[in-house]
């Protein structure tokens, strides 16, 4: 037996208070649902054999019903005609099909009211099947929660936060002293460029001087 079955005189509350208090709600849920549908596939077939029947007799009912009106108009017709032997004979089989008309009528009503009836209850067990996907889902949904929260606290218990800080400073010192150190580099470039501008500088001067006392030479200058 499974264990919707067992449970079947609970209301789906009291279902839902098991599956929560579960070790593991997400499994029992889907045994829960894996039990329901079996439940579900054995009333699918019960309701087809009942609408089966419901159809069975509905035929029936309506066969002798026909068979009521063919033969009390054969009747008349056999009376006009002056074959009252003949009209006799039809208003006996009229007789019995009115009898069997009363006995089909009764068994289709029945199991018509049977199959409505099983009809309505599997229409409310796959709303319950429905009802319990969407639960699932729902505590899919909590439970992956509370594991990412649980992860998250796990790795926050081993964090350092004043370690992160300190290493983090260091980062910071370190990266200052080659920042100072490369602004220092270009001082040095820059002063040993100037130098070498100023010696250069010195030549073109000179080579200026040399060719300003020729030209004065000349004047007498």
């Amino acid at each position: 037996m499974s264990i919707f079955k067992r449970l079947r005189d609970l209301t789906m509350s009291n279902v839902y208070a098991l599956i929560e208090k579960a070790e593991d709600p997400i499994k029992m849920t889907d045994q829960y649902l894996r039990d329901m549908q079996e439940d579900v596939e054995e009333a699918e077939k019960s309701v087809a054999a009942q609408i089966a029947l419901e159809k069975k007799f509905k035929s029936l009912y309506e066969e002798q019903a026909a068979l009521v009106a063919k033969r009390e108009e054969q009747a008349h017709t056999a009376v006009q005609a002056g074959n009252i032997d003949l009209a006799r004979r039809a208003l006996e089989e009229k007789k019995n099909a009115e009898q069997k008309v009363n006995e089909y009528k009764a068994s289709y009503e029945q199991n018509k009211a049977a199959a409505d009836n099983l009809r309505a209850k599997l229409e409310e067990m796959r709303k319950q099947v429905t009802e319990l996907k969407n639960k699932r889902e729902t505590l899919v949904a909590r439970v992956n929660a509370a594991k990412a929260q649980k992860n998250i606290n796990k790795a926050m218990a081993g964090f350092d936060s004043n370690t992160a800080m300190a290493g983090l400073k260091r980062m910071e010192d370190k990266a200052l002293q080659l920042e100072a150190e490369a602004e220092a580099s270009g001082e040095i470039y820059k002063k040993e460029k100037s130098l070498d501008e100023e010696f250069a500088n010195l030549s073109k001067n000179k080579e200026v001087e040399d060719e300003l006392a020729q030209i004065m030479k000349q004047y007498g200058k």
